[in-house]
């Protein structure tokens, strides 16, 4: 399984934008053969954006599922991304895996919801976290802080899932999470955990950046700075593993491709 991860800027409420950012993405995974990308927490509309929150999330069969679905079509990449979703009166923290053919592959709705900005604009899931499969992979679904919880991934290995991806919107000084929670996770479980952070503010919150892709054994096999950058990762079946990491600014992205 090829994936390349984006560490982004904020979205801040600009949709058109965030799509723009998607597509660019869906571009280069797409000339470097990647069958998924994965992107940050809460990218439709933002994460520090409580009063956003419940007024522009969507359903499941919304606009935004459905713009993301024509897009994972043109690209022939699949798309795993978090937003926020509308469900009759409730509003959920959630990660939506979009296939190749623009179809739904899984969908997920944060249990361990973070902090009192979080607890006021959403409601806790309580399903647990789906496995599925992926181009003859096992993948688990996670969001952020649910990965803190060892409970949580070792339930995903247990289901079968070898790798776990996790949009995420850790802020600065939280990097204990980067340095030693989600290569624990990896190591104990023996899985491939994914993280996708932002880099940058929103509204006043600073995010701490440093996304990473860990192994089993815990060692990152491709990890990010402060500042924007794809990560591209050939993830092979619980062995060796090779890694190519690109770091851009948003207006060089036509010129990355894997190395």
């Amino acid at each position: 399984m090829r994936l390349v991860l984006s560490q982004a800027l904020p979205t801040d409420g600009r949709i058109d934008a965030a799509f723009a950012h998607v597509g660019r993405v869906l571009a280069v995974a797409s000339a470097a053969g990647a069958d998924m990308v994965l992107l940050p927490e809460l990218f439709l509309p933002g994460y520090n954006r409580p009063d956003l929150h419940g007024v522009l999330a969507q359903p499941l069969g919304g606009a935004w599922m459905a713009r993301l679905g024509t897009m994972a079509r043109d690209s022939g990449c699949g798309i795993t991304l978090g937003w926020a979703e509308r469900a009759g009166d409730r509003v959920y923290n959630a990660c939506t895996t979009i296939g190749p053919d623009g179809a739904v592959v899984a969908h997920y709705r944060k249990i361990q919801l973070f902090g009192p900005m979080e607890a006021a604009s959403f409601h806790p899931g309580d399903a647990e976290p789906p496995v599925f499969g992926w181009r003859g992979r096992m993948v688990g679904l996670l969001i952020c802080y649910d990965i803190e919880f060892p409970q949580h991934a070792a339930g995903l290995a247990r289901r079968g899932a070898e790798i776990i991806l996790v949009p995420t919107a850790n802020p600065a000084g939280y990097e204990h999470v980067q340095d030693v929670l989600v290569p624990a996770r990896a190591h104990e479980s023996a899985v491939t955990v994914a993280y996708a952070n932002y880099c940058g503010a929103e509204a006043g919150l600073r995010f701490g950046g440093r996304s990473l892709i860990a192994g089993p054994d815990a060692r990152a096999l491709a990890a990010a700075g402060g500042h924007e950058a794809l990560l591209c990762v050939e993830i092979p079946q619980r062995g060796a593993y090779a890694a190519t990491v690109v770091s851009a600014q948003a207006a060089d992205y036509r010129d990355v491709g894997r190395a």
